[in-house]
Parts: C-alpha cells; structure tokens; sequence
C-alpha cells in the first residue's frame, strides 16, 4: 500500500495529522518567545587597567605590551585589538568564530586567571585591573530617570531602590545603572595651615588609612564561651572623620583634622560618563532580560511594576522610557505576522484563481497546515519569532505549495482521464514522490551556507535557513499524505467515457500558444542558446552598476550624531558643549527625545548598536523622531546646520542598521612601528578621501596629538631635599586636582575621601612654581621650584592603537546616508587610488570596515557551499542516474543573474547581503522546477514515445504546476518588498524566478534535444 492509499484510507490518523498540526501549531504559535531580532553572540570582552601618571607610550610598552602577549597565548583568540591613553589601557579581545556562548564563560575564567598571574609582575603603579566579560549584555529596556529639583546623590538612590524591586521580576536577567556620579568624601586642607603646623600630608594618609583598616583582633575565652574581639574607632561618619586625632609635629599637641581641614561631601568634580534626557541630568536604568524569555510578556512585567512603585516615587522625579525592546518586539512582529497572512492570502487566491476553487482549497489548507507545524518544531528548537524567522516563512510560503501543487496538478489530470480518486492520487505520489524529495533537499540545501556559517552574520541569518529546512521538509510530507487526502474528501470523480484515458488535458490557449513557442526554439536551438548567453552576458555587464550594501539602516525612527572635540578637551568642556548642541537640537520639529551620553557610549540596548569607549573629547546625542520620514527631514537638516553653527566640534551621522555592522564604513588601517610614518601616511589616505564628494567624517582614531605640562625634575637637588618624584607627584596632584586618601565606610557604599587645597588656594599652571611641597630633610614647606628646574610644553601621542600586537593608525570615513551612495561604492572608488600610495617598507594599508564585515560573512557562507552545491548536483544524479541530464538543469542556473540584475535595476535596490542570499536560494527554487519536468520527460521518454514529442508534451504537461510554483512564490513575496530589511531579497528573488522560470521551461527542453541530440519529427 502506498503512503497516499494508506493516507485516503486511514481517515482516522489523517484527521488526527491535522488536528495536530492545528492544535500544536497555534499552541507552539502563543507559546514561542518574540524577539526584534535575532539574538548573535558578541564574542568580545575587554580588559581596562589603569596606570595614573603614565604617558600613552609608558602604558603601551609597559601594561599594554605585557597583557597582549599574555592573552595572545590562549589558542581561541581571533584578534586583539588596545587604545594605550594617558593612564589608562583598553584591550578589547575577540575570540574565533568557532566557539559558542557555551564555551565563552570558560575562556573568560581561563584569560582572568592568566591576567591575574601576570599583575605581579606588572608595574608598581599600576592600579585596577577590570575584565569586562559581560561586553555584549544587551539591555532591552532603557529608562531614563530625571528630576528639576534633584541633586545626582538622590537620583542614585532612587534608582538604587528601583534596582531592587525590578530584579525580581521573573524574566529580567540583570538591571544595572550607568551615568550616576560617585558622592566623595572632600577633604579641604590649607597647605599655608599644615606649613604653620608643621604636618606633613602624609601622615594624615597614613592615619586615616590605618584607623579604616579592618584587621582582626582575634577572640578571647570567657566561662567557656568564645568571644570575637572588635576594637570601635572605624570612620563611618563624617563627624568621626572631623574628629581623627593628629600628633603635632613641633608642640606635640594632639590636632583634630577638623582643625587643618574642612570636611563636606559632594558630587566628584570630573566625571567618566554623564547623561542628559531632553536638557535634565539624568542616571540610565538598563534592564536585561533572561535567555529565552517572551520579550514581550517580561516588559509587560515590568510596565506593571512600574506602574505599581508610582506611588513611592518622589514628586518631582520624571522615568521616560529611552528605549522599550518589548514594544518594539511587540510592534515588530504584529507587522510580521500582518506580513505572513498577507503572504498566506495571496497565494491562497491566486490558487483559487489558477487552480479552481476546490484544487485551490486542498492547497491553501495544506499550507496553512506546513505554516502551524513549522510552529511546532520552531518552538521544540527554541526558535522565536522575530525579524529573520518571520521572514524565512514569509520566503518560504510559494515553495511550500509546491509539492502540493504537483500532487493536485496530477491527480486533476488522472481524474480527466477517467481513473478514480485512489487510483489518480496513489499514481501521482508514486510517481514523483522521490524526484519532490530530491528537490526539496536541494531547495534546503541551497541554504545550507547560511545555517552553516560560523561568523557573527551567519549566527544572525542562521534561524533562516533552519525554519526554511523545517518547513520546506514538512511540505513534502504534507504533500504525499495530506493532500490526497484532502483530494479524495474535496474533488469529485469525473465520469468519462472508455476513450477518456486518451483524452488531450493540456487543449487550452496557454498550453497551445506554449506549445508552438516551445516548438519554434527547438527548430532554432542554437540561436535560443545565443540568445540566452547574449541575455546573460548583458546581465553580468549591467550588475556592475548595481549599488551595493551590506546590511540596510532600520525601521526604528532613531539616529545617532557623534560628536569629537579636539583631543586633550577636558571632559567637563565637552559636557557644555554638548549642553549647547542638544538644547540646538532639541528646538527641531517632529523630535519625541533627545539623549545625550557624554565620555563614552551608552549601555548596549539593541545587538546592534556599539557603544563607544571612553574618550573625554567624545560625545554621542541619540535622537529619535516621531517617525522614518521626518527623521531623514531632520538628518538633511542638521547635516547642514550642525557644522555651521558649532565650529569647533566634529560631527558623525549614524543610523541604526539591521545586523552586525561595523563603527565606520570605510577604514584604511595603516600598520607600522613609528607613529609619524602613520601620521604621514594618513594625511595622504585622507586628502584622497576628502577629493571624493561622496566621503563624510573623515578622521583618524590616532586623533591630534596633544599638549602637556613638563616639570623638569631636578633629581640631585631634590635627593639633598629628601624629595622623590613620587612625592613631587603627589604634591600637584593635590594642588590641581585632588588626591585620593582613602575610603570612609557608609553602610553598604564606601565613599572615597579626596584631598585637595580649598578653592582660594588652588593654582592654574601659570602659579605652578609657587606650590610648596613637604621637604622630609628640612621637615618644613619649601616652593616647589626648588626641586624642578622649569616647566616646558610638549607635545605626545594621545592614543597608541594597536591591533594584533603592532601599531595600527586607522583612516574612518563614512558614505554620505542622506544619498544614494553606499558604503561599497565609496570604497570603489578610493581603495585603488590608496593601494597606489608609495607604501615604505614594514609598513601595509588593509581594509577593514563594511568590506571586511562583508568579506567575513561572505567567507563565512563560501566555506561550506561548495560542499553544499556537490550535495545538490549529486543529488540530481542520484535522481536521474545521469550525468548529462542533471547537467541539463544546472545549465539553467546562471540565467537567475539575468533577471536579478534587471529587478535590482529597475526598482533601484541596492545588492546587500540578504539579497547575496537570496541570490544563493534562486539556485535551489530554479533546479526544483527543473527536477519536476526533467522527471516528466523521463516518464515519457521510459513509456517508448517519441523523443522529440515526449520533451514537447513533458514540457506542455508541466506548464501550469512550474508556473505556479513559481507564481506563488513571487506574489507571497509582495509584503516583504517593502521591509527595509528583506526587500532587496524579495526583489532578487520575485525577479531572478520569474525570469528564470520562463527560461526554464524553455532552455531546460531545448539543452535536453541539444545534448541528447534530439531532432524534430517531421510530420
């Protein structure tokens, strides 16, 4: 009994197949977890260590060198990659791509633990030591906390005590706050005060050092019971401080610090990070959310938890969502699905139209039966929903209906040739069973490469291919089981005559107007043939002009503007002018907020976006619109008022993308030992980016190199002094900034003490000879120009960049995204101007940027599809026990270019890495068409009739089921042609099948008389 027969005949586990897959598959449909996008694995972390008082090139040789070349030891780095600064060194450390998120907590623990063996050895002055592994945490809900009337120490405990309440939520992974200002302890202390007295600043160190440490004084045995020891006399209040007990140095009396010192608390006076939401400061609350959650029901968790601490909230205290992943999901995938029924009704119609109503029923209920069971296994392999798995349903719909379009096709014929309904459906599913398979895997298989890929897009596209895989599989077995079955409940048996087995199905218009299209090629084959190479010649040609991309910007109505103040502009000057910009902006039309985050980017709230490190010249305004259209207004606005109206900052336009994308599009690194080489080299890669019109924020990451104060120590006058550097150190610290001298103990928090000289002291480097420093010989104050012999200005290198070890100076240049142009067309036009530049020896210009992210993902998909495509034409073979007849389908393949290239074109799309993708598919949809009538012409040819006839009437039979399948599959693509993020793919493929449809059931026929060397039959 065959799988059909057994299928009519067993009604019962029919029914109960379907109940199944409509139960299961709207159950599995509420049930799986919704997402924007599709989660991708940042495998990055990033060491920070700091080394106050060193130069950028004492913390590239002394800390940045050493911790390379350990971490370079581990054997799963991929790149490595550090900004030496004036203190501070920031290594960002990239794994392989073959690792998972299963594997990267262990490599972290194995690289601290390597990081901590070396610290020993690192220099004395080397003072934290950070890994931050956690670097591609992604928090889906962005709070932004406000208040007029409040101070940076009350926002804080605000949000402290919001922290609390939102980590219980079931469903939040983590929530952690950013932009809140360290509270301090400040010790104001009047040198001309200890000089009277004779103290040295040290011992009051030394004192408030002690009395704060906590050092165990053991336990004593009283009538049997131990008792734990603990001496009073920790600072833990202000008063407590005040209080601390000096010795005199020359009266011997005891001194309170209260008495040389006014104590007072108070908000750090340079700040890392601040932030500001629509002109007010303001603390960010970043909420992450649990693996595998529905994003969707865990921000409604949260909305009510908000809703309900309303009432605790102080007056006064404004909480505005800055960024909201559960709506955005929610908004996100009602559109998809909106998209998917779409898609669903259309081929559903055109069945109806095309195959009659009862034929387009079966079809249209075998499809919708694949969509719900394609639910079911998303949800068994814990697949969301989201952008990417909408959208492969979406690509997936015409094919689905291909396997049933063929079985249904076939039966209808038998029914006209008087056969029964068993007999009719037993027959067709017999008979094409095997070739719908072969078909089907090579549709799976042609996407294979992305499922496959290991590099961070193939992870993103990766959920494509598998939900295609799911779908397409289980089309072919709803297509041999349920669609007869549903065949034999709908269609009606025709009664026919005893002559109706000979009876001519194809005497329609199309079939006759087919057929003599048909005949007229094959007398005049080869001039079809130069034809078709002239099309795609002509094709290949043209496809130069079309524009190129990686990944396109995003739906979401938001923007980034980056701005640069000079290198060497202190933080606190880049806080007013940011004040100036955003209070500019904030007075546009159409703006729902303006953020401003300032020393360094925001926390990641979508995968996508990368936040920058920290910089005091550098500040990011995030500003979004009340929708898409207004914001290019806005863009096109700013990208011409912003740098007339603010001449000292630099300014970079930013969009958010769809996918893993890099900082800037275009980047020239130029390697090499000496950094005015690079220097040089980079003014010349940037005169001929700046000759381009199409070339925006050209810059280089080395910045300009800045100014600094040099004190010329003289060592042998300050030894007679008994006057160290450190000490001369120490002392302008204080004297300029501040030193910090220990920590008094708040409850939980400690607040750090700070001392430094009270306002009317404080000197500016012009009275920099007149501080007085503490001389240990002569246990008195004397000036300070007693130990130095003048100060000097100099210049030096702000930021080393090295990558993978050696100094690497990167040029960064933009496209213009107000334009038409693209990152790819920029990069055509200067990369072979620079590769031209005289290039001194050790020294090399690569590229990273957009075409390095494209390389990789395009590597990342070349790497297994030539396993991929043997797969497919092996399969073929297998099929047909031939080698010239898969031949004579795989020569139908290239002509997809020919509509491709038109499509693009004409509808001014740009080649981006989804329709590469698309490209790719077109292969697997074209030789599943070809697989369906190169199977008929087998039948025919293996029944005895004649060949010439039997490729003309296999063609003519198989007309209708490849032009639907066909059809079906570029009408359900309509929706997606107008998704920012699938509509180059929709566009490639609706063009590339459609044109490569009609040539194929004319060139397949035609190549198969060619190399069978079949001749017309004369009549």
């Amino acid at each position: 009994m065959s799988i059909a027969e057994y299928s009519i005949k067993n009604k019962v586990i029919s029914w109960l197949f379907i109940v199944i897959l409509a139960v299961g598959g709207v159950t599995s449909f509420l049930e799986l977890g919704r997402l924007e996008d599709p989660a991708f694995t940042i495998k990055d972390a990033m060491v920070i260590a700091t080394y106050p008082g060193a130069t950028s090139k004492e913390v590239e040789e002394e800390l940045t060198y050493p911790l390379e070349k350990e971490i370079r030891k581990l054997p799963y780095i991929d790149k490595i990659t550090s900004t030496s600064s004036s203190g501070m060194s920031q290594i960002m450390v990239s794994m392989k791509m073959d690792y998972g998120p299963d594997e990267l907590p262990q490599i972290w623990d194995e690289m601290r633990r390597k990081i901590n063996d070396l610290q020993p050895t690192l220099p004395q002055g080397v003072q934290s030591l950070q890994i931050i592994d956690d670097f591609g945490d992604v928090y889906g809900v962005m709070l932004m906390l406000t208040g007029d009337d409040y101070d940076y120490v009350e926002l804080k405990r605000y949000a402290d005590q919001l922290t609390r309440e939102l980590e219980l939520i079931d469903g939040v992974g983590k929530v952690d706050i950013a932009g809140d200002q360290q509270e301090m302890l400040f010790v104001e202390i009047s040198l001309d005060r200890l000089a009277a007295l004779n103290l040295d600043m040290n011992v009051i160190s030394g004192l408030l050092n002690q009395q704060n440490n906590v050092v165990s004084a053991g336990e004593v045995m009283v009538n049997g019971e131990s008792l734990i020891i603990r001496p009073s006399g920790t600072l833990n209040t202000v008063e407590a401080l005040e209080n601390l007990i000096i010795h005199g140095r020359d009266t011997g009396n005891l001194i309170r610090l209260k008495d040389v010192a006014t104590i007072s608390r108070g908000i750090q006076e340079k700040p890392g990070n601040v932030l500001l939401y629509n002109g007010k400061k303001a603390i960010n609350i970043g909420i992450s959310f649990a693996s595998g959650v529905n994003v969707v029901e865990v921000g409604q968790r949260i909305e009510a938890e908000l809703a309900s601490l309303e009432s605790i909230k102080p007056a006064g205290l404004d909480m505005n969502y800055f960024y909201n992943q559960s709506q955005e999901v929610d908004d996100s995938v009602k559109a998809f699905v909106i998209s998917l029924a779409e898609a669903v009704a259309i081929v559903i119609i055109v069945l109806l139209f095309t195959m009659g109503l009862r034929s387009g029923v079966i079809i249209g209920l075998v499809l919708l039966l694949t969509v719900f069971g394609t639910f079911i296994l998303m949800n068994y392999n814990n697949i969301e929903l989201h952008r990417i798995s909408l959208g492969a349903l979406i690509i997936a719909l015409g094919m689905l209906v291909d396997n049933a379009i063929v079985v249904v096709e076939g039966i209808l014929v038998g029914l006209k040739k008087g056969r029964t309904k068993v007999q009719a459906a037993t027959d067709i599913v017999k008979q094409t069973q095997w070739p719908l398979l072969g078909a089907t895997v090579i549709a799976i298989t042609a996407f294979a490469p992305i499922g496959l890929s290991q590099d961070a897009t193939g992870e993103f596209m990766g959920s494509l291919f598998w939900v295609l895989c799911f779908s397409l599989f289980l089309s072919w077995i709803t297509a041999i089981t349920l669609t007869p079955f549903l065949a034999d409940l709908l269609l009606k048996e025709e009664d026919k005559g005893a002559d109706a087995e000979d009876e001519d199905p194809y005497k329609g218009w199309l079939f006759v107007a087919f057929g003599a299209s048909l005949k007229l090629a094959l007398r005049f084959r080869w001039l079809t043939v130069a034809g078709m190479v002239a099309l795609l010649v002509g094709a290949v040609v043209s496809f130069g002009s079309v524009k190129q991309q990686f990944f396109p910007p995003s739906n979401t109505p938001m923007f980034y503007v980056d701005m640069w103040m000079p290198e060497g502009t202190d933080i606190r000057e880049t806080i007013k002018k940011a004040e100036e910009v955003e209070s500019y902006i904030r007075t546009q039309d159409d703006i729902d907020f303006v953020s401003v985050s300032i020393g360094q980017g925001l926390q990641r709230f979508a995968l996508t976006y990368q936040p920058e490190k920290s910089y005091e010249a550098y500040a990011q305004f995030q500003v979004r619109t009340t929708d898409r259209e207004n914001m290019f207004k806005l863009l096109h606005k700013l990208d011409d008022s912003l740098a007339k109206t603010f001449d000292k900052p630099t300014f970079q336009f930013k969009l958010m993308e769809f996918g893993p994308s890099p900082a800037s599009k275009i980047e020239a690194r130029i390697t090499g030992p000496d950094p005015q080489v690079l220097r040089d080299l980079a003014v010349q890669v940037e005169d001929i980016l700046h000759t381009d019109p199409g070339a925006r924020n050209i810059r280089h990451d080395w910045r300009e190199r800045t100014k600094e104060l040099v004190p010329v120590f003289n060592e042998s006058k300050a030894r007679r002094l008994g006057i160290s550097k450190e000490d001369l150190s120490s002392t302008l610290q204080m004297a300029f900034g501040g030193s910090a001298l220990g920590f008094l103990r708040d409850g939980t928090h400690t607040l750090p003490v700070v001392t430094r000289l009270p306002e009317a002291e404080r000197v500016d480097f012009e009275s920099l000879q007149n501080v007085n420093i503490w001389s240990p010989s002569l246990q008195t104050y004397i000036p300070v120009d007693q130990v130095i012999d003048g100060v000097k200005l100099d210049w030096e290198e702000p930021l080393i960049q090295r990558r993978d070890r050696k100094r690497t100076l990167t040029v960064l240049a933009d496209h213009d995204v107000l334009s038409d142009d693209t990152a790819a067309s920029l990069f055509a036009r200067v990369q072979p101007k620079v590769m031209a530049l005289h290039i001194p020896e050790g020294y090399e210009i690569t590229w990273g940027g957009e075409y390095e992210s494209s390389k990789d993902a395009q590597e990342g998909l070349f790497g297994s599809l030539p396993m991929g495509y043997l797969l497919m034409f092996i399969i073929t073979m297998l099929l047909f026990n031939s080698l010239k007849k898969p031949l004579v389908i795989w020569f139908t393949v290239p002509l997809s270019i020919i509509g491709v290239s038109f499509g693009l074109l004409t509808t001014n799309m740009p080649f981006s890495f989804t329709a590469f993708l698309g490209l790719l598919s077109l292969s697997g949809m074209i030789l599943k068409n070809g697989i369906v009538l190169l199977d008929q012409i087998n039948l025919e040819l293996e029944s005895g009739k004649d060949p010439y006839l039997a490729i003309v009437d296999s063609a003519i039979s198989r007309v209708r089921p490849v032009s639907m399948a066909a059809l079906t599959t570029i009408l359900g693509m309509i929706p997606l042609v107008f998704d920012a993020f699938f509509g180059s793919m929709a566009i490639t493929i609706m063009a590339g099948l459609g044109f490569a449809t009609v040539l194929t059931l004319i060139v397949v026929p035609v190549m198969f008389a060619i190399l069978f060397k079949i001749k017309p039959t004369t009549a």
